[in-house]
């Protein structure tokens, strides 16, 4: 098949008539939206082409090696073979779907809204939250501070592949958990790569990130609750978790539903009757709702995420983690070129040259380690534990 010719469709005036579609179909965004001409680049290494800002961020989010690695990555329940459960990639493409079906509805950006979406959970390491859990310990032990998902989110995409994203989708990814503050938020501004960074520091210290500084970040921080809330208790009980003689509260599905299609659209519907996103410009549930939603949160934590079924095997993985990042560090300090930190990490040719010469031999642990699925995480813990064995004679 003939290479299309693009500078042909160039010259007929393509991409100008594109990017006049584009201006056209942002005029009739609520003021308050994000519009490409406000994307800002660290480096602005990225050639123009018929893309908004934002689609060209999803779209290189897509390609990344971090992004690839969503497939085999825990939600929840790690350690079940079910293939019917919700696992991390699905979880993102959930969080999007609902993401930009509220962004529609408030006339906001919705290619902004895609970007922070896929992106959000590239962070997330092996067996989930608890996993996060683990290697925070050790990156305390060596003295590197502290682990959140959030901000390993960031490095991965800012730092370690380099993708040159726009702040704006970058800090949407910064500022998506946390759900102290969900009943109402508002957008913060954040003039510069300067006070961005300060903010990645001040997440990595420990220090709550705040609000994001768009409507369109905002909205994904609430979509990531809607996405995942009730699809947990559908998982629970696909699994054998919690059955129907354990109901929900009644405080709570008298108000959000019984079922994860009934809190999803009632979730929806309540923070689009709630928010503005045309004068003030904030993005809330009602305080019925609210309630609610905090009872389903603590049902959810006491007999999914604290069940003993689920925990009993925390131990054997806190150990897992802890010879892992040993051995990996380990083989860094004594040059060992045949460690799989070396061939599948640092000299695979997408991991930046400024990262490395600047990263720690505990960071590189660290980011090697984020960076694993459950499968990988469980098949390198192997060869650290089990002694090789030679067939008929080495090689």
């Amino acid at each position: 098949m003939k290479k299309r010719d693009t500078g042909r469709f160039l010259e007929k005036g393509i991409e100008s008539s594109i990017r006049t579609m584009t201006n056209k179909r942002e005029s009739l965004m609520s003021p308050l939206a994000a519009t490409s001409a406000d994307a800002i680049r660290r480096h602005n290494r990225v050639a123009e082409d018929i893309r908004t800002p934002w689609s060209r961020d999803a779209d290189r989010i897509i390609h990344t090696r971090a992004y690839t690695r969503y497939i085999d990555k825990t939600q929840v329940f790690y350690l079940v073979e079910n293939d019917h459960i919700t696992h991390r990639v699905i979880h993102v493409q959930l969080v999007s779907k609902i993401a930009r079906t509220i962004g529609r509805c408030l006339r906001l950006n919705e290619d902004l809204i895609e970007a922070i979406a896929l992106g959000h959970d590239i962070g997330h390491i092996p067996y989930g939250h608890f996993g996060e859990t683990c290697l925070s310990a050790l990156c305390e032990r060596y003295c590197i501070g502290k682990f959140f998902h959030n901000v390993q989110s960031v490095q991965f995409l800012d730092r370690i592949e380099d993708c040159d994203l726009s702040m704006q989708v970058l800090d949407g990814i910064l500022c998506h958990n946390g759900e102290a503050d969900d009943l109402r938020i508002s957008p913060v501004p954040c003039a510069s790569w300067v006070a961005f960074d300060k903010k990645v520091q001040d997440n990595a210290d420990g220090r709550r990130s705040g609000s994001a500084m768009t409507l369109e970040g905002c909205v994904v921080k609430f979509a990531d609750t809607i996405a995942y809330i009730g699809r947990d208790i559908q998982d629970a009980r696909e699994i054998g978790l919690i059955d129907d003689s354990l109901p929900l509260p009644e405080e709570c599905t008298e108000v959000l539903g019984s079922t994860n299609r009934e809190i999803i659209n009632t979730l929806i519907y309540d923070l689009l009757e709630n928010s503005d996103s045309e004068n003030e410009g904030y993005i809330a549930y009602s305080r019925e709702v609210e309630r609610a939603l905090i009872g389903l949160r603590k049902f959810s934590r006491t007999h999914i995420y604290n069940n003993e079924k689920l925990t009993k095997e925390r131990p054997k993985i806190e150990r897992m983690y802890a010879t892992l990042f040993e051995t990996c560090l380990a083989d860094l300090e004594a040059g060992r070129r045949d460690s799989k930190i070396v061939s599948d990490f640092l000299q695979t040719g997408w991991t930046s040259p400024r990262y490395l010469e600047a990263a720690t031999d505990a960071e590189l642990v660290r980011d090697f380690i984020a960076g694993m699925t459950d499968r990988y995480f469980a098949k390198r813990f192997e060869e650290c534990v089990i002694p090789r064995r030679v067939e008929a004679k080495f090689s």
